[in-house]
C-alpha cells in the first residue's frame, strides 16, 4: 500500500503483477479491461443501473457482471440496493472511482484524435463562481503541477525508479 492513503477501508488492493513494479501495470490489473473501462464510463455519465451499463456498453450481461463485481472487490465501484422486491442495485463510484476521471478524459481526448472521425460526446465547462470566464466551451484539459503551478510537458519530466532492484533499462544485474 502506499502512503498516501487517507485509510485502510478506502484502499485499493495493490495486486502482483508480473515484470517491472509499475502502478500503471498495477491500474490496469483492476480497469484496464475493455468492459470494465466502459462500465465506469457509463457510471461517470450517470447510468448506474445494471440495464442501462448493458444497453449502452454492448458488453454481454455476464461478462460485464463479472467486471462489475471485480470492480467492487477492488474499491472502485459500489452497489446501493434500489429495489427490495425484487432486489436490485445500483453502482455507484468510490473515491477511486472518482479519481479515475482525469483518466477518462484523457483516453476520450485521445480517442477524438486518433482513434474516430468526429467525436462523439464533448465536455462543456463553464468557469464557475469568481471565474473570469462564464460562457461555455468544450474543455479542453492540461497537465498542472500541483507543486510549482507549471503546465507539464515530456521535456521537464524525469524519471525517478524507486522500485528496488531496478532501475530506467530494467532490472538490475545481480539484484
Amino acid at each position: 500500500m502506499t502512503s498516501n492513503r487517507k485509510q485502510a477501508e478506502n484502499s485499493v488492493p495493490h495486486p502482483d503483477v508480473p515484470g517491472r513494479p509499475c502502478s500503471a501495470a498495477a491500474a490496469l490489473q483492476l480497469v484496464g479491461e475493455r468492459w470494465a473501462l466502459l462500465a465506469i464510463r457509463e457510471i461517470f455519465y450517470g447510468n448506474q443501473r445494471f440495464d442501462r451499463i448493458v444497453r449502452n456498453t454492448g458488453a454481454p450481461r455476464d461478462r460485464l457482471a463479472a467486471r462489475l463485481r471485480a470492480l467492487e472487490e477492488a474499491g472502485v465501484v459500489e452497489r446501493h440496493s434500489y429495489s427490495e422486491r425484487p432486489l436490485r442495485f445500483e453502482y455507484h463510484l468510490t473515491e477511486a472511482g472518482r479519481d479515475l476521471a482525469p483518466v477518462m478524459h484523457a483516453l476520450l481526448a485521445w480517442g477524438d484524435r486518433w482513434a474516430v472521425d468526429t467525436p462523439p460526446v464533448a465536455f462543456r465547462h463553464r468557469g464557475g463562481p469568481g471565474s473570469d470566464h462564464d460562457a461555455e466551451h468544450d474543455l479542453d484539459l492540461k497537465s498542472t503541477c500541483r507543486t510549482c503551478g507549471e503546465e507539464v510537458g515530456s521535456g521537464g519530466l524525469t524519471i525517478d525508479v524507486r522500485a528496488p532492484g531496478w532501475d530506467q533499462a530494467g532490472p538490475i544485474e545481480g539484484s
